[in-house]
């Protein structure tokens, strides 16, 4: 199935290059698609480099251009004579890209095993040679002119990428600069959609050219360099490495840095590229005031590199724990931290203290979008709840400053950092009031907003104590008037929501002395019965008529005649001795 999909695009590009008699060749579109169909798109050049070998066999199979047979090796190659078809063009330009594809592939590799340089600069050298042999070919009356312009930009920027990776600065220069002339005027002899892969190639090279600027000696090429990333509103790509390699040369020179009144020697790198950097960071955070999206970008890319460099002082710290104790030493106060400890706290601090901005800068956003009306009905509407989280991870992240070794006795550091709790809890209760504005919970707003003020006067008292180190924070004083402003209009509407209430219980006041046992099936309203009198049931209850058990009287008794029994009574006689002896044997009369 990969075969066939390889097949359907090699008959789409070459019915788009054409077979006439004019030969042409879309050499920068055909690698294009190649490498984001096979491999590239996820830097795989392995995969890529397989591809090409693949369309090679192909192309010399439907050529009838084999190089001999199963048991021996011919070589060929393909000259001006024998250019019938546009695929002899295409083949010389897949044996440029396979050799390049495997340059890219060991460049990567290389970051571990170094010695694959020298694989790198050979087959670099290959696929220079390569496009040199298409761009010769491409000079025969045959070829439109097009594609001779095209395979000379092509030969000047593998000739440029190879002067590159041998650090070769004014050579890469020179070749850059005609591949990205050549480009430039395609893009503007061709329409706006044919010109946007030429201007993308543009693009490409011009970090390369800067950074060879640099290294010749252009000092403003670096800030260029960061303009270019901050356009680009990426990271982690092509002008990352070349900004990380410029600030690597630079941090040869860097040996200490000092931070409140104290002087930190620098021995690790990463961290030396890192603190360089730091300023060009944050002036270019500083100049992003419109894109939120890029400012956030920024932000994250500051803190990735601000994590890299603390990991490497831990391992530092986890490898070496015999150094940390002897420099520990040979400190003249004791009770100092050791110099990797304080460095260690130092990145830290920065690192919260990043984290810090770039949370006060989304909760300004979306103060910003919170006083704007929404238009837009499908999208979700900002509430006050989400800024409180924003100001919550804000005040976790200050409470872990004051815990940094080596500024526990910085009484000036603490109360800054006392000062900035003070100033972004009344934010956060500002907030809070505002949430329970909305569902009219007008007394607990109240509160709130009398302990902002509360907080707010507090910081406008500590604030006279400091000159430097506070313009970041926000005004409090606006923020003063604002919830002055806000507590007057939150009095004026629980007074309106009573008054309203009071017009709705007045009309369903009871107008009757019902009690309510007489009225449970009807919803109604009355004040008396959350008092100590409520109508509950008439008491003493009214008397009703019941009826009676019924008496029943014997009088049929006195009138009934019963029959005689006198001749079944027993009789008692005189009978002496002798009738007691008859009587106890049973002879009776």
């Amino acid at each position: 199935m990969a075969a066939l999909r390889e097949d359907a695009g090699e008959d789409k590009e070459n019915r788009a290059a054409g077979l006439g008699a004019t030969l042409n060749l879309e050499i920068l579109q055909i690698i294009k698609d190649s490498q984001q169909q096979h491999g590239l798109r996820h830097e795989d050049y392995q995969r890529y480099r397989g591809y090409c070998s693949r369309r090679l066999r192909r192309l010399r199979k439907a050529l009838g251009f084999k190089m001999g047979n199963r048991h021996k090796f011919t070589g060929k190659k393909v000259t001006a004579e024998i250019l019938s078809d546009n695929r002899y063009l295409l083949l010389v330009l897949m044996d440029a890209e396979r050799a390049w594809s495997y340059a890219m592939q060991l460049k990567q590799e290389a970051n571990t095993e170094p010695r694959k340089r020298f694989h790198l600069f050979s087959r670099l050298r290959k696929a220079v040679k390569h496009a040199e042999e298409l761009e010769r070919l491409c000079e025969s009356n045959r070829v439109d002119a097009k594609t001779k312009l095209e395979a000379q930009a092509y030969t000047a920027y593998l000739t440029g990428m190879l002067s590159f990776e041998l650090q070769e600065w004014k050579g890469a220069m020179k070749a850059l600069h005609k591949c990205k002339t050549i480009y430039e005027k395609l893009a503007s002899a061709f329409t706006d959609e044919q010109a946007v892969l030429y201007h993308q190639r543009v693009e490409e090279i011009s970090p390369n050219i800067r950074y060879c600027d640099y290294n010749i000696g252009d000092q403003s090429a670096m800030k260029e360099l960061m303009q270019m990333r901050l356009r680009s509103g990426e990271s982690g790509g092509l002008l990352d490495t070349l900004i990380t390699q410029t600030r690597a040369k630079q941090a040869a020179t860097m040996s200490e840095v000092e931070w409140r009144g104290r002087v930190i020697p620098v021995k690790i790198d990463k961290v030396r590229i890192f603190l360089l950097g730091l300023a060009d960071n944050e002036a270019s955070i500083a100049q992003t005031t419109t894109d939120e999206a890029a400012k956030e970008r920024l932000y994250e890319s500051l803190l990735s590199e601000c994590r890299d460099a603390i990991q490497a002082v831990r391992e530092e710290l986890r490898v070496d724990p015999v150094q940390k104790q002897r420099e520990r030493s040979l400190e003249p106060d004791s009770g100092k931290v050791s110099i990797l400890q304080y460095l260690h706290s130092y990145l830290t601090y920065i690192k919260l203290s990043t984290a810090i901005k770039r949370n006060v800068s989304m909760a300004e956003a979306l103060q910003k979008q919170l006083s704007e009306p929404t238009q837009d009905e499908g999208k979700r509407v900002l509430r006050p709840q989400d800024l409180i989280r924003l100001y919550d991870i804000i005040l976790q992240n200050l409470s872990e400053l004051p815990q940094l070794s080596g500024l526990e006795d910085d009484k000036n550091f603490q109360m800054e950092v006392e000062l900035k709790t003070l100033v972004y809890k009344a934010y956060r209760c500002f907030f809070i009031a505002q949430s329970y504005v909305l569902v009219k919970k007008w007394s607990e707003a109240l509160v709130l907003y009398e302990r902002v003020l509360k907080y707010t006067s507090e910081a406008q008292a500590q604030t006279t104590k400091f000159t430097n180190n506070l313009q970041d924070l926000p005004d409090v004083k606006e923020l003063a008037a604002r919830v002055n402003a806000e507590k007057y209009s939150v009095q004026a509407a629980a007074i309106l929501d009573t008054e309203d209430i009071s017009e709705m219980v007045s009309q369903l006041q009871v107008k009757d002395n019902k009690p309510l046992r007489e009225c449970l099936d009807v919803f109604r309203i009355e004040p008396s019965l959350v008092t100590k009198h409520a109508n509950l049931v008439r008491f003493p209850p009214d008397f009703q008529p019941i009826p009676c058990k019924p008496l029943f009287f014997d009088l049929a008794l006195n009138h009934a005649a019963f029959p005689p029994l006198e001749d079944k009574v027993e009789q008692k006689g005189k009978g002496g001795l002798t009738g007691y002896i008859k009587g106890f044997f049973g002879f009776r009369g």
